[in-house]
């Protein structure tokens, strides 16, 4: 289909009758709706499945079998989601059926994690009416909108994509989920069977290691 396929899985996320449209097209067999899907959001499902399994091959393996899965049942898919959410719901269960990791990854564990991440000290406390925002002595600066800051662009995109990798799995997850795909805090916590609060701590961490690994990068530049 073309150029057609393409703008159906553009408007997937745009409006429930663009949705239909690419759901009537993975059922009809349209290989250009299929292979625009994947490579929409085949690296993010890297991403994610690589959170839950021990290796990037089997996190490789992992996201064909899903892709498998979303071809062998979308026939049946009733919409009680999106197709988006529904499609991570299939690529988290089969990464977990694979090799969950143990309890040291579990969520309050990362939540106890610190290290490799924004001095704490750059935040409100605990006691202050806006708790874990940053000081305004601490506001980051704006990123450079100069020519010179054009060049650096690309490296800086690979400098946030080195960073996103050394996070910590449920962080990398979440903003992954969050910042590559757009999802809403609702889905991810539905998702990743966690709470609100919780999602909003590892956002706010994983978004802040970045920001540092891109803020050192910018103090380094010549």
């Amino acid at each position: 289909m073309g150029k057609d396929g393409d703008d159906i899985v553009t408007a997937m996320t745009q409006t429930d009758g663009g949705e239909r449209g690419l759901i009537a097209a993975l059922r009809a067999g349209d290989e250009s709706a299929f292979a625009r899907l994947v490579e929409q959001h085949t690296g993010a499902m890297l991403r994610v499945a690589r959170g839950y399994v021990a290796s990037t091959e089997i996190a490789e393996e992992v996201v064909q079998e899903t892709w498998v899965a979303l071809l062998r049942g979308i026939g049946s898919f009733e919409g009680r989601s999106s197709l988006r959410t529904w499609l991570f719901t299939i690529l988290i269960n089969t990464a977990k059926s694979r090799g969950v990791r143990d309890r040291r990854n579990s969520d309050l564990e990362v939540l106890a994690f610190t290290g490799g991440t924004v001095d704490p000290a750059r935040f409100r406390d605990s006691g202050d009416p806006y708790p874990g925002h940053w000081l305004p002595t601490e506001v980051p600066a704006a990123f450079p909108d100069t020519p010179e800051g054009s060049v650096l662009g690309d490296e800086m995109v690979a400098v946030a994509r080195r960073e996103l990798d050394l996070l910590p799995e449920r962080q990398r997850t979440v903003v992954t989920l969050r910042d590559m795909l757009g999802m809403d805090s609702a889905e991810v916590c539905e998702l990743l069977d966690i709470s609100v609060a919780n999602q909003r701590v590892l956002l706010h961490r994983g978004r802040a290691a970045v920001r540092q690994a891109l803020e050192n990068y910018l103090e380094e530049a010549p």
